[in-house]
């Protein structure tokens, strides 16, 4: 332990003190400069034990004190530690569940397979897909079909296509689409 003493510690050498200075007084008869310092002694004990009433209930509030923080610390530590191993046994179950989820997704998977006709669900699934391809692909070709045809007839197609049949400076028609209309005479 550190040199520093203990308020209790001190308190008892002070007592001890005390009785042996009394001792020594009945054995021996005082005189005047004896008395005087005996009492001097005796006063500077008495200051001395005044000190160490507060200096003993410091010590003990700083105890209880430390005592109160090491008290928490250890809880926080608990409930962490108890948090992190909840934490841990939950995921350990959950990938257990997932694993068990998976594995009954993939029976269930192949099991649909054989119950629907396997094969037969694929050809007509490829079946539809290619059907779908094939609007699509007739859709955007026949866009282009229609441009070929209205550059090879405009006469026939200008007016279908929101055109007007108009002539140049030089006498030649052709076929003129706005883009921006003009307003209408009525208007």
């Amino acid at each position: 332990m550190s040199g520093v003493k203990d308020p209790f510690e001190i308190l008892a050498d002070e007592i001890t003190l005390i009785r042996r200075q009394i001792d020594q007084l009945q054995r021996t008869s005082l005189d005047r400069k004896e008395a005087e310092k005996l009492n001097a002694v005796v006063a500077q004990g008495l200051d001395r034990m005044a000190k160490v009433g507060p200096a003993l209930q410091s010590r003990i509030e700083q105890s209880l004190a430390t005592a109160a923080l090491d008290l928490r610390q250890h809880t926080v530590y608990a409930a962490t530690e108890g948090a992190k191993e909840a934490i841990r046994e939950a995921q350990m179950e959950s990938l257990k569940a997932a694993k068990d989820l998976r594995r009954a997704a993939g029976e269930a998977r192949r099991e649909a397979w054989r119950w629907f006709g396997g094969f037969w669900v694929w050809l007509a699934s490829v079946g539809a897909a290619g059907a779908l391809l094939g609007a699509l692909a007739m859709f955007w070709l026949q866009g282009h079909a229609d441009a070929r045809a209205f550059g090879n007839y405009p006469r026939v197609y200008c007016t279908a296509a929101g055109g007007q049949i108009a002539t140049n400076s030089d006498g030649h028609r052709f076929c003129g689409i706005w883009i921006d209309q003009p307003p209408q005479a009525g208007n």
